[in-house]
């Protein structure tokens, strides 16, 4: 294992950072249990000159629990089910997807 993958197993066991979730593949049972770390940002878009503030979902899970998300897919977090609505992007070295949801 290399030092870098071994920082991200150590974030994603951080209780303070992560938080234990089910992937269920297109939505449905059987879910596997997995790590996410979930932001909320908002982002900012323009329309031509209104700015308007919206709210996001992103959560990061790592490669070797999710290996391939999909549109479609549900993450529940907390009771809390959240539907990915967007390609699923990996980091640059190929350890943590970062997926972008929408609550369900």
């Amino acid at each position: 294992m290399s030092a870098f993958a071994g920082a991200i197993d150590a974030l994603f066991a951080d209780p303070h950072l992560a938080r234990d979730a089910v992937s269920r593949a297109g939505g449905a049972d059987p879910g596997i249990p997995v790590r996410v770390i979930l932001r909320r940002p908002d982002r900012v878009n323009t329309f031509g000159e209104t700015r308007i503030v919206a709210e996001t979902v992103l959560i990061d899970v790592r490669v070797s629990d999710v290996a391939n998300p999909a549109v479609g897919d549900a993450i529940e977090v907390d009771g809390m089910v959240y539907v990915v609505q967007g390609a699923p992007m990996r980091d640059a070295e190929r350890f943590v997807w970062t997926i972008e949801a929408r609550p369900a």
